[in-house]
């Protein structure tokens, strides 16, 4: 994720303190020991005992965000992982369960179970809350894919009835992206940049995409397309 070979932190990790006190609520495990609790981990995420897929995710979660393995970024890896893990096991087909929001919209919670576990092995509370942000998740994702589809159809049947150059490669590559411009178009239609150009304008000035212009280039945004994929919802309850 850095670019570079740093590998393993070689220092201590990050403590966490009481703001009030200043006592030390949890320091990571000494960098001598990562390389063998990651190879403990590795174990345990292969192993093919007959503990649930989801569980499991919350376990492997917990464990690698407590042993802080490497000196930045341990959040977000951590994050993707849930997801490969999940892609492995066969419960998820594409990597599209993205836990991130729900645990930033519920970041105390998540610190304060995290926390929890380590000090007094509440380890149900902990994968219940996991399991929790799976479902909350899960339904976001299902309707906003369900969205999408609804607002590719209606789309398609509205550039088919008003635009002779209706293509589904055309279809394709709006909903392919948030924006377009000229040269997507002129790649994944095989076609001139004029004619690119002609047809995005048209579109622009049909409403179903509006145009921008930064610098020297201009972009078409399917604002339509935009409000779907970033309204964020509240994965809290």
């Amino acid at each position: 994720m850095e670019g570079n070979r740093a590998d393993f932190r070689k220092t201590p990790g990050t403590v966490l303190k009481n703001e009030k006190t200043g006592e030390i609520v949890f320091e990571p495990p000494s960098p001598e020991k990562v390389t063998e609790y990651m190879s403990m981990l590795e174990h345990f995420i292969n192993d093919e005992s007959e503990i649930d897929p989801l569980v499991r995710m919350a376990l492997i979660h917990h464990q690698f965000e407590t042993i802080h393995p490497f000196y930045d970024g341990n959040g977000r890896t951590g994050r993707i992982i849930n997801i490969l893990y999940l892609v492995q096991t066969g419960l998820l087909d594409t990597p599209i369960l993205y836990l991130s929001r729900y645990i930033n919209q519920t970041k105390d919670e998540y610190y304060s179970k995290l926390q929890n576990t380590r000090e007094h092995s509440g380890w149900e509370s902990w994968v219940i809350y996991m399991l929790r942000g799976v479902t909350l998740t899960a339904k976001h994702t299902t309707s906003l894919i369900e969205n999408i589809r609804d607002l590719l159809i209606a789309q398609k049947q509205h550039i088919r009835k008003k635009h002779k150059f209706y293509s589904q490669n055309l279809i394709n590559n709006l909903f392919r992206h948030p924006y377009t411009k000229v040269a997507f178009l002129e790649n994944d239609l095989q076609v001139s940049r004029a004619t690119a150009t002609r047809y995005l304008d048209a579109l622009a000035k049909d409403g179903v995409l509006q145009k921008y212009k930064l610098g020297r280039e201009n972009f078409y945004i399917n604002h339509d397309l935009v409000d779907l994929l970033f309204k964020l919802p509240e994965l809290r309850k």
